[in-house]
């Protein structure tokens, strides 16, 4: 009967894939005693799941995108999650938390809120839209109550607690510790072991993230260098477009969608790792992404713009450079400036493994189990 009590039931709107930070929170979540339920969408094109240490569902939905999708999700998530037994329930970010407030006040369950992002301030959501007005009515009405709050930085933390007097907790976006002793080489993996790669990677590879600025900067260096692309975002037929209008199809490789198990080897065989958002919007100002700590965990220094929160971690550890610019001709000439200088290159690579020893999932894993253990029955 404990097992039963101490279900949890975990919501997101993406369609599971490739969302690692859940599946990190997921398996915390059972190393703590919880019998976990994960759920979100199924795409069209979502790929098979890889096995898991918990239940997964994903509920077919109609809608795709836009107001009538959040709607939908919402509404079904709410009939999905009231007929299942729980004491606590997950939402992650404002798109699930309505459904999850709404069971959690009818069946009195524990209501636990995971804010991925500053979601109100995403570059989407339009000053003065009825969209952004919609999520801020919703955020407004549900966040005071919140007792159980954590999101991915300091920057998001502060402005939510002063925002709405809730204490929130921080658990950044951080891989677990590498145990990979060994990793696959360049040509198992289909890479040229003669080319310096270039390697921006992530989920979310959207508009205003820098990868038109990085495709357009490859025009200016040299052939030896290759610029991959893995993950999935609304701006990956722009970037075809572009790469086939300037003929760059031999110096850029997209990938697209992999498993993570598999992400972590092109990681570590890269020797930059990118992270170029946008200072467009609050949610990317006070951004901090996963795919940085991804580089710090393989080893592959990085070159990032400079946004508050990413700055703090690449000076911090002197794991990289920051750059101050989306010029595609400045982007470039600072890459090639970066590997002109084979000692501070070696020197910034040597300190990645330094920092992933501090920077790693063990060590905020800390903060969750002061917000769950005590949601234990």
């Amino acid at each position: 009967m404990a097992k039963l009590i101490n279900h949890i039931y975990v919501s997101v709107s993406n369609d599971l894939f490739s969302d690692q930070r859940v599946d990190k929170v997921c398996n915390s979540l059972i190393s703590m005693g919880f019998k976990v339920t994960l759920v979100g969408r199924k795409l069209p094109n979502s790929l098979p799941l890889d096995s898991r240490n918990y239940k997964t569902k994903r509920i077919h939905l109609l809608f795709k995108k836009g107001a009538f999708f959040y709607a939908e999700l919402n509404f079904r998530l709410f009939w999905y999650l009231l007929f299942k037994k729980h004491s606590v329930l997950l939402a992650n970010d404002l798109d699930t938390l309505l459904a999850n407030d709404w069971v959690s006040n009818f069946k009195r369950s524990d209501l636990a809120y995971d804010s991925h992002e500053y979601f109100t301030e995403v570059p989407e959501l339009k000053e003065g839209s009825f969209a952004k007005n919609m999520w801020l009515r919703i955020e407004r009405k549900i966040f005071p109550k919140l007792n159980n709050v954590y999101t991915v930085c300091d920057s998001i933390a502060e402005i939510y607690s002063k925002k709405y007097g809730v204490e929130v907790k921080v658990v950044r976006n951080i891989p677990r510790k590498n145990k990979i002793k060994t990793f696959k080489s360049r040509e198992e993996l289909g890479l040229p072991i003669d080319k310096k790669i270039l390697l921006l990677q992530g989920a979310g590879i959207n508009i205003d993230r820098g990868a038109e600025e990085m495709v357009e900067a490859m025009k200016f260096l040299p052939d030896d260098y290759l610029f991959v692309i893995i993950g999935g975002g609304d701006v990956f037929e722009t970037l075809k477009h572009i790469i086939a209008d300037n003929q760059l199809e031999n110096k850029i490789l997209i990938k697209g969608k992999i498993p993570y198990s598999e992400l972590v080897h092109h990681t570590y065989n890269a020797d930059l790792g990118l992270s170029l958002d946008k200072n467009t919007s609050l949610n990317y100002q006070y951004s901090l992404p996963n795919k940085l700590f991804d580089y710090i965990n393989y080893q592959t220094p990085v070159l990032a713009t400079n946004l508050v929160e990413i700055k703090k971690i690449v000076n911090k550890h002197k794991v990289g450079w920051i750059i101050d610019t989306h010029q595609p001709k400045e982007i470039a000439d600072k890459i090639q400036d970066i590997f002109s200088n084979k000692i501070e290159y070696q020197e910034f690579k040597n300190n990645t493994k330094k920092a992933s020893e501090e920077l790693n999932w063990e060590s905020e894993e800390l903060v969750l189990k002061q917000i769950y253990c005590k949601l234990l029955k």
